[in-house]
């Protein structure tokens, strides 16, 4: 058997490769778009790629299985679990709960593994001339590291009401099955660390059966489900805005992208009249370089690990944007951008020297500073973190507004007080900084080391 876990760090995303050496066939679980890292394991290691599986329709990121099937001609397996609403609207062989794909000398066996979603399935993988029992199980949004698969984000992300409470139900029974594999097999999830697809994700990439039932929280309420059912589905973080359009792209049949796009270089010319008609345009540099001078009306999303999933947050499917960044790292970007359907990229900038106009500036405070100013009844101290955050502790008096949905809320910030932001450790603050200034704020003061420092340095919370 040939097996590779490939790991995406920007959406904490996890495929895997598996091969039969001795037939020279192999399959992929989970494909990212960007599907050419899959071509050159196959044609390293002199595979055919003829098998393409998925554990479910996925919410987080937009899957490759479509672009790989189009370019190497391999059947694709997906879940016909489910029922009504939860077909996928392509061609494709279908899977039912028992059925068993031979893949050379290996067999992968389907498990109907809902909850995530209604139509979830798990992949227990056999190979055969080792042992006839099974040794790893793929498990896809099911059971993570430590913790498990939520079931509220069609509820949360698309409005479905009602099939969080459902869902929470049928994960319950998908734990009660889970707990009857052996010990010994291995489990290898779908997401590891840093992922919204559950609230307490554990960075080890894979574990076993035993050890999550001895370890992951979910099995520990053997004879209580409304116990489960009420800590599942408690503070679970915000789902990104982009998460709904996923699960209706990796639904339908929709254009294929099946290499990673090359962006056109703008001219000063070409940036001035884009930004004229409000394109937007996405400054990916550090947020202490965009802080010393930015394009006016940029939004500040820096290109590390988070960049994909901020831009979910901030820019829609229908309307193009540009971006800011060296040419060095638009590779990079360009693919975290595609692995989430952001194809419609107007161009890019490589600086702000593009640019002719006056740059603005951020305005920061420091701790001291803050603490003179807490209490002002002329001040406002907005929290930008996630409701659970801000619950778990926040600075006295401050207001909780997210980030990701603050556009859609600007009511809730005083243009006429000064207005302190503040987030966790500053990154999340600085694309709040310049989306205000975009809204045309004038009086906002960025306390950038957050509550790492006012924790740190012992100042008082309040829970």
């Amino acid at each position: 058997m040939f097996f590779q876990h490939v790991y995406d760090k920007s959406l904490a995303q996890a495929s895997y490769f598996i091969g039969c050496q001795k037939a020279g066939v192999a399959a992929v679980i989970d494909a990212k778009r960007d599907v050419d890292t899959y071509l050159e394991i196959a044609k390293q290691n002199n595979m055919k790629i003829t098998h393409i599986l998925e554990t479910h329709i996925h919410a987080d990121f937009l899957a490759g299985s479509r672009e790989l099937a189009a370019l190497t001609g391999a059947d694709m397996y997906l879940s016909d679990e489910g029922g009504e609403g939860w077909e996928y609207e392509f061609p494709h062989i279908g899977l039912k709960d028992g059925q068993k794909i031979k893949l050379g000398n290996l067999i992968l066996e389907v498990v109907h593994t809902p909850g995530h979603t209604p139509e979830s399935i798990s992949f227990l993988l056999t190979d055969t001339p080792a042992s006839d029992e099974p040794v790893m199980l793929f498990t896809g949004d099911f059971v993570f590291v430590g913790d498990i698969g939520r079931p509220d984000l069609l509820e949360k992300a698309a409005g479905v009401v009602g099939t969080a409470d459902a869902g929470a139900l049928q994960m319950y029974q998908s734990v009660q099955k889970f707990n009857k594999l052996p010990d010994f097999i291995q489990v290898w999830p779908g997401h590891g660390a840093g992922s919204a697809c559950g609230k307490s994700l554990g960075s080890v990439p894979s574990t076993t059966v035993g050890y999550e039932k001895v370890r992951n929280w979910a099995f520990q309420y053997k004879h209580d489900e409304k116990g489960f059912v009420k800590y599942l589905l408690t503070d679970q973080p915000e789902p990104p805005k982009y998460f709904a359009m996923m699960k209706h792209l990796n639904k339908v049949d929709r254009p294929l992208l099946t290499a990673v796009p090359k962006l056109r270089k703008l001219n000063q010319i070409e940036l001035t009249e884009a930004l004229a008609k409000g394109i937007k345009l996405i400054d990916a540099r550090d947020k202490s370089e965009f802080s010393k001078g930015f394009i006016p009306g940029s939004i500040n999303i820096q290109g590390n690990n988070s960049f994909a999933t901020w831009a979910g947050w901030f820019l829609t499917y229908e309307e193009p944007f540009m971006i800011l960044a060296p040419e060095s790292q638009l590779d990079d970007l360009t693919r975290k951008l595609m692995r989430i359907g952001l194809d419609n990229i107007y161009g890019y900038i490589p600086s702000t020297e593009t640019y002719t106009g006056n740059l603005d500036q951020s305005h920061f405070i420091s701790l001291e500073e803050l603490k003179a100013l807490k209490g002002d009844p002329n001040v406002q101290i907005i929290d930008l973190r996630g409701v659970a955050e801000f619950n778990a502790g926040h600075i006295e008096g401050a207001d909780n507004v997210f980030v990701g949905t603050m556009v859609n809320n600007l009511d809730k910030i005083s243009k006429d007080k000064k207005v302190v932001i503040h987030c966790q450790g500053g990154d999340r603050a600085s694309i709040g900084y310049s989306l205000l200034i975009k809204n045309g704020y004038t009086n906002v003061l960025n306390y950038s080391p957050g509550m790492n420092e006012w924790v740190n340095e012992g100042n008082p919370v309040i829970a």
